[in-house]
């Protein structure tokens, strides 16, 4: 699987207009992290669904973006990070549209040549308006103050799965969610300031505890094994080493983050949406 390595190496300072022209490798207000998690996990799900990449080469499906969707029952709206999607009937005629390769470009993928060459071997896939949503992927993060970030966390991926599922029960819906569990931290939100005319505020975080806590509290959003039932379709929990002070990240594959065999595991994740792809579109045509 390429996406969690190339998450991590994608996780580069940038400036990004940020205040006071600091440069940060994750920032809360910022999609970066979000988009190269989504695009990452699109990535392994093409290489690893025949059915996909078969529908992507017949321009049966493409990509959206920051898609939203309206629960029907409620009206409630979310905004997904990146959507499957069927072509809208108004989709083609105009000018041509971007690519995903076009997008690893565009956010910033780290591509090493081996996810280069995988990325060749695809069928090219558009990004579309989007009509029918077949899968539909959220992804979040929880870098730092993990006691108090882990309910809105859990609040926040919970409100996805159910606009998801209002707007439609058959489509897929996807959860991905990065954990931190590096033990100090530099915050954005502590360092309100230039940095290179003051040292940095630097949190301190009680590991691993922390972000089993966190991983803990993520295991308690529902899940569903059929469409009349409440809960994400899959789910995956990536944890990392960030210190956010320009030095590496690293993937953590050691406990508390999900062991191979478990379902929020990464390879497991990508496994059963290949299936549940499989399963539910194969008529389409």
């Amino acid at each position: 699987m390429l996406g969690p390595s190339l998450l991590v190496a994608s996780m580069v300072p940038r400036a990004a207009g940020f205040k006071h022209g600091n440069r940060w490798q994750y920032h809360s207000r910022s999609d970066h992290h979000s988009k190269v998690a989504c695009w990452g996990l699109l990535l392994d799900l093409l290489r690893h669904c025949p059915l996909l990449r078969e529908h992507a080469a017949k321009g049966l499906v493409g990509y959206g973006i920051n898609h939203e969707m309206r629960d029907f029952g409620t009206g409630r709206k979310k905004n997904l990070d990146l959507v499957v999607c069927r072509p809208r009937s108004d989709a083609w005629g105009g000018a041509p549209t971007p690519t995903f390769a076009d997008q690893a470009l565009e956010i910033g993928i780290a591509l090493d040549r081996r996810a280069a060459q995988e990325l060749r071997a695809l069928p090219t896939v558009h990004e579309l308006p989007v009509g029918a949503v077949h899968i539909a992927l959220e992804a979040k993060a929880c870098m730092t103050e993990f006691i108090k970030a882990k309910s809105r966390l859990y609040d926040e991926l919970n409100s996805s799965h159910a606009a998801i599922h209002g707007n439609s029960p058959h489509t897929i819906a996807a959860g991905l969610a990065m954990v931190n569990m590096a033990t100090q931290f530099i915050s954005p939100g502590r360092n309100d300031f230039d940095l290179s005319k003051r040292r940095p505020v630097v949190s301190q975080h009680k590991q691993p505890g922390h972000a089993a806590q966190v991983i803990s509290k993520l295991r308690e959003i529902p899940r569903r094994s059929r469409d009349t039932e409440e809960g994400y379709d899959a789910f995956a929990i990536v944890v990392v080493d960030c210190r956010n002070d320009g030095s590496p990240v690293r993937l953590v594959k050691d406990p508390p983050a999900p062991q191979p065999g478990e379902t929020d595991q990464y390879e497991m994740t990508v496994h059963r949406l290949a299936q549940l792809y499989e399963q539910k579109y194969r008529a389409i045509s």
